[in-house]
């Protein structure tokens, strides 16, 4: 046995705020997919939204869904550039 703590993740981070404090995931996961339907329809690659920017991406399914794959602060660059 060891005296580091354990890992704890993301996973288990949300599903201990859903779980344990009552986080709607569901509704917040509505809540941020309606934030971002110009912005899909515009085919961005990022939106800007309650100060905080929300990453786009298309996905690789027969349906050619986009997914918000992660939310950064609005400073922060979408995409890197060609070469980096």
């Amino acid at each position: 046995m060891s005296d580091k703590p354990a890992i704890v993740t993301d996973h288990a981070v949300l599903r201990y705020l859903e779980r344990r404090h009552g986080l709607d995931v569901e509704a917040l996961r509505l809540h941020l997919a309606g934030l971002t339907v110009n912005a899909v329809r515009l085919g961005a690659a990022a939106v800007t939204v309650e100060n905080i920017k929300l990453v786009l991406a298309e996905t690789r399914d027969a349906q050619g869904s986009t997914s918000v794959v992660t939310a950064i602060p609005p400073s922060w660059p979408s995409r890197r550039g060609r070469g980096e």
